[in-house]
């Protein structure tokens, strides 16, 4: 797979290359179980059932990781970020199956590099993640991955043709996370969930899916989902042959969260403030309504150039010149929809946006 699909949830680790074979098996002497142990058992023993499937034995690639195989019935056990990268990178080489036993035909080293490679020459998002769609149809037919628009919202959906067992849940999760971090690699940039849905019922470590996938979760779904804002498929792609080599040679693990910038931030923001004022009046409300911290909201609008405050009254500005030339609402009401808790404060930051009151305002521009 673009290797270490499904590492440390709480890193939010992608990797969208497959590795060399050098870097991708660690030695035994480094140690791999440093750090947080979030990531559940049961993708280990999907990895194991691969092993089974392929009729191959896991018991070298279960001591690189520094995994027991006694701790793989524990579905309350944990490993780290490097011990799943560690066995998931000496799985896919020993059995030469970048999917671990998923689909009915293997997928011979380098099959998502070059699905990688395919999407690249693409003039924008939305073409590269069609034509990353169709190829794959062509490698693997147990599944069809889509992606479809629906106002202002994007869907990259997964269609299942045949029965994945027991891999069911490790393949979904796996391939919506790698296309999901391929897709975030190439325009460089975040690219929030507005949420992400799943055909099977919560799993006991259902806790897990919400670092995976941030943002609302929904089981027992129709199909395997993530949605996104359909704004971002129009972003023109940011790499080119040389750092896709170096991505592919050196297996960088591509992460959600080292994307510092979210490139349609500040539109989101526009958006949000003007669409939904009364839920956007407080930095925690929208920052929740964005999927992201109120820290991490105000730090990236400040490596823009600019600051929730400045959006705000933007925004508010616009809307009240808007309504007070357009209707005769009174002033109550006009306050009410730019996202003010009362009339003195509308009308003293309209004076202070503008110069006037709202009511010398409506008068100058009805003159």
């Amino acid at each position: 797979m673009l290797a270490n699909q499904v590492a440390n949830p709480a890193t939010h680790k992608h990797t969208a290359a497959m590795p060399s074979k050098a870097a991708s098996v660690r030695s035994p002497n480094l140690s791999v179980t440093a750090g947080q142990a979030l990531t559940p058992m049961a993708f280990v023993a999907a990895i194991v059932e691969g092993y089974r499937r392929h009729g191959k034995n896991p018991a070298q690639a279960l001591k690189l990781a520094q995994i027991a195989p006694n701790k793989l019935v524990n579905p309350a056990a944990r490993i780290s970020a490097a011990q799943m990268e560690c066995i998931s990178g000496a799985a896919m080489q020993e059995l030469d199956d970048e999917a671990l036993g998923w689909f009915s035909r293997r997928l011979p080293w380098g099959s998502y590099g070059m699905l990688a490679r395919a999407s690249l020459s693409a003039t924008s998002l939305g073409r590269a993640l069609k034509r990353w769609c169709r190829h794959h149809s062509l490698i693997a037919s147990d599944i069809t991955l889509g992606l479809s628009v629906s106002g202002e919202t994007a869907t990259l959906a997964i269609t299942e043709h045949s029965d994945l067992g027991s891999l069911r849940e490790f393949c979904l999760v796996s391939v919506l996370r790698n296309i999901h971090g391929l897709a975030c690699w190439l325009i460089d940039s975040r690219l929030p969930l507005q949420g992400a849905q799943f055909p099977f019922p919560a799993p006991a470590h259902h806790e897990v899916y919400g670092v995976l996938f941030p943002g609302p979760i929904r089981f027992a779904a129709g199909t395997a989902a993530i949605h996104f804002d359909a704004r971002y498929l129009a972003l023109p792609l940011r790499r080119d042959e040389v750092a896709m080599n170096q991505m592919l040679q050196r297996a960088l693990p591509l992460t959600v969260h080292q994307y510092r910038r979210d490139r349609l931030l500040v539109a989101r923001v526009r958006q949000a403030l003007a669409a939904q004022p009364a839920q956007t009046r407080s930095a925690e409300d929208l920052a929740a309504l964005l999927h992201v911290s109120p820290r991490t909201l105000h730090r990236q609008l400040i490596e823009k150039g600019t600051s929730l405050q400045t959006l705000k009254d933007e925004v508010r500005q616009g809307r009240a010149r808007e309504l007070l030339l357009r209707t005769a609402r009174p002033l109550k009401q006009v306050a009410e929809a730019v996202g003010f808790q009362n009339e003195k404060s509308f009308i003293r930051a309209f004076r202070t946006w503008t110069g006037q009151t709202p009511n010398e305002f409506r008068r100058a521009g009805r003159s």
